[in-house]
């Protein structure tokens, strides 16, 4: 985990469908969840993020993407992290309907660091 006392960083791994979506709000927010989607999971590694955009987002869609981004403690406090498959693969897992106001706690821009093909 990174960040200071008032953000937390963390990291999505995303496809090229849901990349396109979020360059649309000037990467600022995440689209809503589709129906089937009803949790949204922010990871608190890079690597993490690394392992799912390079390992199942790549044979899902073609390709993978690693975003970044800050978000308020006084909200993510508010969440449990949950263990999907030891210590290193840590993540949040945020309801659908509280996307909104995750997004409104994103501060700065969501930043793309890593791509795979």
């Amino acid at each position: 985990m990174s960040g200071n006392d008032e953000t937390l960083t963390l990291w999505r791994p995303v496809g090229p469908r849901e990349l396109e979506l979020v360059r649309q709000t000037g990467m600022r927010a995440f689209p809503p969840r589709l129906p089937e989607q009803p949790i949204f999971y922010p990871v608190l590694t890079e690597e993490y993020a690394v392992k799912i955009a390079r390992d199942w987002n790549v044979p899902a869609s073609g390709s993978g993407f690693v975003t970044r981004f800050k978000v308020r403690r006084s909200f993510i406090d508010r969440y449990d992290i949950k263990d999907a498959g030891g210590q290193a693969h840590l993540e949040y897992g945020i309801p659908a309907e509280d996307l909104n106001d995750f997004n409104a706690a994103i501060v700065g821009t969501i930043e793309v660091v890593r791509s795979f093909p």
